[in-house]
């Protein structure tokens, strides 16, 4: 019996070490996070008929930086983010873009977008979602509404939210159809 005690403790100690261990906190890839709002766009004239924008750019307006995967693109969907420590986010999206390199073909530093400009705003309101203790937390954003400006020339006609009072909780189907 005495040769069998530390054993015994043994075995009762590595129980429970293995039992009050946790499995790593890692959020996984396949969890949704904030959703970014999708856009659907779609012919003028033809309203049932989706219409590819040619040459399109996306940037945002604020930070003047194009948005990743819209630098001169031919598209039928936008899935744009919105800020989440703002209620307000705002594009410039550029069909049939060209680089114009202001005679300096060289010097990239000079160069300038040309095309159509369109700007939209995009304004919401926002809630923040316990995801999981790995994950944290997510935004989902309310009441959203876009608007187009217009500048005279404008090559969006139209937007259409497919819902009303619109929410953006995920990224599965669009949110908005915007006729060119």
């Amino acid at each position: 019996m005495r040769n069998l005690k530390p054993y015994l403790i043994l075995s009762l100690l590595m129980a429970f070490l293995s039992v009050s261990c946790e499995r790593d906190d890692i959020c996984p890839g396949s969890t949704p996070t904030t959703p970014r709002v999708v856009i659907d766009l779609y012919d003028f004239e033809n309203q049932e008929s989706s219409k590819n924008v040619f040459g399109l750019l996306a940037a945002g307006i604020e930070n003047e930086f194009i948005l990743s995967g819209y630098n001169i693109i031919t598209t039928n969907q936008l899935v744009l983010p919105l800020k989440t420590d703002d209620n307000t986010t705002q594009y410039v999206l550029i069909e049939d873009t060209s680089i114009n390199d202001n005679g300096t073909p060289n010097d990239s530093s000079d160069d300038f977008y040309n095309g159509n400009s369109d700007v939209i705003t995009i304004n919401y309101s926002r809630e923040e979602v316990y995801v999981s203790r790995a994950c944290g937390y997510k935004t989902i954003f309310k009441n959203v509404t876009i608007t187009i400006e217009d500048d005279g020339d404008n090559w969006i006609q139209s937007q259409q939210p497919l819902n009303p009072n619109q929410s953006v909780e995920d990224e599965t189907t669009a949110h908005f159809n915007i006729y060119h």
